[in-house]
């Protein structure tokens, strides 16, 4: 079966070429960590731009150089941007690059590795999180379990308006995620084929986390 098929309509697959041609790089076993995390980086700013989109402005008045004008400008508190802790940081800095006062999130989880259930062990976040737009970011949407927790605990502590960005997903982490959460839009690098018995991504491109930092 394709499994495209029968996605929900809040998952989106962005398919810039430059997103796809440096995907592929980072995906080569042979890609080494510093062209890694550079890589990544790179994604990041671009999946940025289509996250943000559709972001509220306001008019505001402004002078120029000749003369006085109305002009657009984000509206509200600054975007907030939530890594889930440690491969999210990955995301989170390409994104800066691009939303510099952008505030910033983080959520510590873990995957316990017998159940694949997510273990909670930080959560800071900035104030004023419902005035906020959120966007949650981690590398792999994979078993969906983990992005379903931080972006539950995020929706007790506020947080109405989320979207959930990642570099890759596998259609079981799309739809445990959007059975948990239909309000919030899902935007990823790619949609792979499926999850192995140790719920990671394939084909993939491993242990985002460990590449990015040269750990195993």
């Amino acid at each position: 079966m394709n499994p495209a098929m029968a996605l929900p309509d809040s998952f989106t697959v962005i398919e810039h070429p430059l997103i796809q041609h440096k995907l592929t790089l980072m995906r080569r076993t042979g890609t080494p960590t510093t062209l890694f995390r550079q890589l990544l980086r790179e994604i990041s700013l671009l999946l940025a731009y289509e996250a943000t989109r559709d972001l509220d402005l306001e008019m505001v008045e402004i002078k120029t150089p000749l003369e006085p004008m109305a002009a657009p400008m984000l509206e509200g508190k600054k975007l907030c941007i939530v890594s889930i802790l440690r491969a999210g940081n990955g995301l989170l800095d390409g994104m800066l690059d691009l939303i510099p006062n952008a505030r910033v999130g983080h959520v510590g989880l873990y995957r316990d590795p017998a159940t694949l259930e997510p273990v909670e062990y930080y959560f800071k976040m900035p104030d004023g999180l419902a005035e906020r737009d959120v966007i949650v970011v981690d590398p792999m949407l994979a078993t969906g379990n983990s992005a379903v927790a931080a972006v539950s605990r995020l929706k007790r502590a506020g947080a109405t308006k989320l979207r959930f960005v990642c570099l890759l997903a596998a259609p079981q982490g799309v739809q445990t995620f959007a059975s948990a959460h239909r309000d919030v839009p899902i935007l990823s690098a790619a949609l792979d084929r499926e999850l192995n018995d140790h719920g990671y991504i394939l084909p993939g491109l491993g242990d985002a986390g460990d590449r990015m930092y040269g750990t195993k």
